[in-house]
C-alpha cells in the first residue's frame, strides 16, 4: 500500500477501503506521508467525494487519533451544540448557561475564528482572565460541579484533525462536505456526548452559500452521528446578515450579557431559544422541543441563566467585574458612524463583507500569529427590512487602527443595499432535520 496508489485510486473516482483511509490519515499525522501527497489526496476527495462508509471510516480514524473523553461518571444525557460558523453568532455563550441551568450536562469544546467568521473562544477570552485551556480531568470535574465547561481543543483530542485542518485551510479544500463532516463529528464524538444539536448556516456569511448544499451537509452530519450512536438533529439557519446587533469579541460579550438579562435582540433570542430548547428536550429535561423552549425562556426571565453564566465565568477564572459594569472596559481609540446614503428600506446587510471588515478592524486574524483586539467591532443600529432616512446612522465601527478607517467606511457602505419597497420578511430558521428526514 502506497500513498501514490491511494491518491490515484480516489482521483479516478474509486471507493477507498477503511485500511487505505487509515493509512493516509495516520501516515500524515505521524509524518511518514508528506504535505504534498496529503494535499493531493485532499484535492482528490474534494472533487470525487467520499461515500457514507468512507466518511465513517475517515471520521473513525480522526476520532481515534487521540483521546476520547469518558463522561460516564456524569449523570444525565450529555448534549452539545455546534454551529458551522457565522457573523455575530454568539449563541453558544448564551445557550450554555441556559442549558446548564436546566440541569442538562453540556461539554463544550469550541474553536477560534476562521476567516470572516467569529470564534467562541476569542469572544470568551475578551473577558479578562477567562481561562480556556484545562486538562481533560479538569474539564470533566467542572462539568460535574457546574453542568458545563467551555474550553478549546486539547492536544490529546483528535490531533490528526488539527494537522489536516491546517492543510485544508491553505489548499482550498475547506468546503468538502465529507471532510467537514469528519472534522466536526470526530471532535464532537471525542467529547463523550450522547446527543448533538447542529446549527448549519447558509447564505452570504456562511461557508455553505446555498441552501441545498447546507441541507446536504446537515444530512451527512446527522447520518454520521447516527452511525456512531449519537442522536443528532440539525437546523438550517439564515446567515445573509449578521446575527444580533454586534460583531466583534467584547461587543458580542456585552450583547450576551444583555441577552441573559432578558434584553437580547429578537433574532438572536429566537435562535438561542430554539437551539437551547431542543437541547433541553434531548437531555430529557422537557417533554418536547416546545416545552424546552418554554423552559429556556423561564430561565432567562427568572435570572437563573444569568446566575449560571456568572458561575461559569468565575469557575473559569474570568473577572466578573467587567460583566457587572461594562463601562470599566478599555475603550477603542476610534468610533466611526456609517450613515444611510438615501431614503428607503434596507434590503441587504451583507454578512460576508461585514465579517471580513470586522477582521481588518482588529477583531480577527489576517495571519495566524496576529493578536486580536477584543475592543474592535461593529454595532448595527438598523438591519434588513428597516426604514432609514438619508444621513441616519446604520452602523458604528470601532478600531484602534486609524489607517484602516477609510477602507472600512467604503467596504461597509458597499455592504448595504436599499430598496424603495419593503423587502420580504427575513426568515431566520429555514428548516429542521433529524434522522427521519434522511
Amino acid at each position: 500500500m502506497t500513498a501514490y496508489e491511494i491518491i490515484a485510486k480516489k482521483r479516478d473516482g474509486l471507493e477507498l477501503t477503511d485500511d487505505e483511509i487509515h493509512f493516509m490519515v495516520n501516515g500524515y499525522t505521524e509524518g511518514t506521508i508528506p504535505d504534498y501527497q496529503m494535499a493531493s489526496w485532499l484535492m482528490a476527495v474534494f472533487f470525487r467525494s467520499l461515500n457514507v462508509r468512507e466518511t465513517k471510516a475517515l471520521t473513525n480514524t480522526v476520532l481515534h487519533s487521540g483521546e476520547i473523553i469518558d463522561l460516564s461518571k456524569i449523570n444525565g444525557i450529555k448534549v452539545d451544540k455546534h454551529s458551522t460558523g457565522g457573523v455575530g453568532d454568539k449563541v453558544s455563550i448564551i445557550l450554555a448557561p441556559i442549558v446548564a441551568a436546566a440541569g442538562v450536562p453540556l461539554p463544550m469544546i469550541t474553536g477560534r475564528g476562521l476567516g470572516h467568521t467569529g470564534g467562541t473562544l476569542d469572544k470568551l477570552q475578551s473577558i479578562p482572565g477567562f481561562k480556556i485551556d484545562y486538562s481533560v480531568n479538569e474539564f470533566v470535574n467542572k462539568i460535574i460541579i457546574h453542568d458545563t465547561c467551555l474550553i478549546g481543543q486539547t492536544a490529546t483530542i483528535t490531533p490528526s484533525d488539527k494537522k489536516l485542518y491546517a492543510l485544508r485551510d491553505v489548499t482550498a479544500t475547506i468546503e468538502s462536505i465529507p471532510l467537514i463532516t469528519a472534522s466536526i463529528m470526530s471532535k464532537k464524538i471525542a467529547e463523550g456526548i450522547d446527543a448533538l444539536v447542529l446549527d448549519v448556516k447558509t447564505g452570504k456569511g456562511a461557508f455553505m452559500k446555498n441552501y441545498e448544499t447546507a441541507v446536504t451537509l446537515a444530512k451527512n452530519l446527522i447520518g454520521t452521528g447516527d452511525l456512531f450512536g449519537k442522536r443528532t438533529v440539525a437546523y438550517i439557519t439564515n446567515m445573509d446578515q449578521p446575527l444580533g446587533n454586534t460583531v466583534g469579541n467584547w461587543l458580542e460579550i456585552i450583547e450576551c450579557r444583555d441577552a441573559l438579562l432578558g434584553k437580547g435582540p429578537a433574532d438572536l433570542m429566537e435562535l438561542t431559544y430554539q437551539l437551547s430548547g431542543t437541547m433541553i428536550f434531548l437531555g430529557k429535561k422537557a417533554m418536547s422541543i416546545e416545552s424546552g423552549i418554554k423552559k429556556a425562556k423561564e430561565l432567562i426571565a427568572n435570572g437563573k441563566a444569568w446566575e449560571k453564566f456568572m458561575e461559569i465565568v468565575t469557575s473559569q477564572q474570568g473577572n466578573t467585574r467587567f460583566l457587572e459594569n461594562p463601562d470599566l472596559y478599555a475603550k477603542p481609540k476610534f468610533a466611526v458612524d456609517i450613515n444611510a446614503l438615501q431614503d428607503g428600506y434596507i434590503s441587504e446587510l451583507n454578512a460576508l463583507v461585514i465579517g471580513s471588515t470586522t477582521v481588518t478592524l482588529g477583531a480577527g486574524r489576517l495571519k495566524k500569529p496576529d493578536i486580536i483586539d477584543p475592543k474592535a467591532g461593529i454595532i448595527l443600529h438598523k438591519k434588513y427590512g428597516y426604514t432609514v432616512s438619508q444621513g441616519e446612522k446604520i452602523m458604528t465601527f470601532y478600531t484602534d487602527k486609524e489607517s484602516i478607517i477609510p477602507e472600512a467606511e467604503s467596504r461597509l457602505q458597499n455592504a448595504i443595499k436599499y430598496s424603495e419597497i419593503q423587502p420580504q420578511e427575513y426568515k431566520l430558521i429555514l428548516n429542521y432535520l433529524d434522522k427521519n428526514d434522511l
